[in-house]
């Protein structure tokens, strides 16, 4: 069974996720640990629970989103996967990141492995659906557990609201036509962590959220 663990990092309070199971393996999902603080929170629980991380993986690669990349892959000797569409936004994060006040972000690290829809993420015992929810960036992809019923949702659906579309690469039609095919079929049970705020669920955001109207 998978067990998630949600920690908040960088000025975005950026939703980052460890996800592991009973065999001790675990995937980071979008690390924004950018202070050394944050990266020893992250590196302590990695210790303290004994797990062994397997993947690097990032929904998206806006700044929020990665600038905790490169910590993660030279500590645990992992490889960067995300889905191709997004290698440029990935590159560009060093061009701007001071404009943020990020002036010590280490540049992420090349991806090894580029993420596909149809395909699934494997670690110890658990499964991982891949899904293609573009709009809020061009490559954004979810991860869906039908087994357990949750998403871990990057910045495609929140609480009562819906990612940006005014970034590079965003399109509001686009991002609308994600939600409505992809994450709104799921059964209104599944639970949906975001990217930034608190987790919600399809059913409460179905009858709820404005935008989906």
């Amino acid at each position: 069974m998978i067990k998630i663990q949600t920690f908040t990092f960088n000025p975005f309070q950026e939703n980052t996720y460890l996800l592991f199971d009973e065999t001790k393996e675990c995937i980071i999902i979008d690390p924004g640990c950018y202070e050394k603080a944050e990266r020893e929170l992250l590196k302590t629980f990695v210790e303290v629970n004994e797990l062994k991380p397997v993947k690097l993986i990032n929904t998206h690669c806006h700044i929020d989103h990665v600038l905790g990349n490169r910590f993660v892959a030279n500590t645990w000797g992992l490889n960067l996967e995300i889905h191709e569409l997004d290698l440029p936004l990935l590159h560009s994060v060093k061009d701007y990141c001071t404009a943020y006040g990020f002036d010590n972000y280490e540049d992420s690290p090349e991806p090894s492995t580029f993420l596909e829809e149809g395909k699934k993420v494997h670690f110890g015992n658990s499964t991982l659906d891949i899904l293609f929810t573009p709009g809020h960036a061009p490559g954004h992809i979810i991860l869906h557990s039908p087994e357990q019923k949750f998403v871990i949702a990057g910045d495609v659906l929140f609480q009562m609201s819906i990612g940006r579309t005014d970034l590079p690469g965003g399109d509001h039609d686009t991002l609308i036509n994600s939600i409505k095919t992809v994450l709104l079929p799921l059964t209104e049970e599944t639970q949906v962590f975001c990217g930034h705020g608190p987790s919600t669920n399809i059913g409460f955001e179905k009858a709820n959220n404005p935008f989906l109207k």
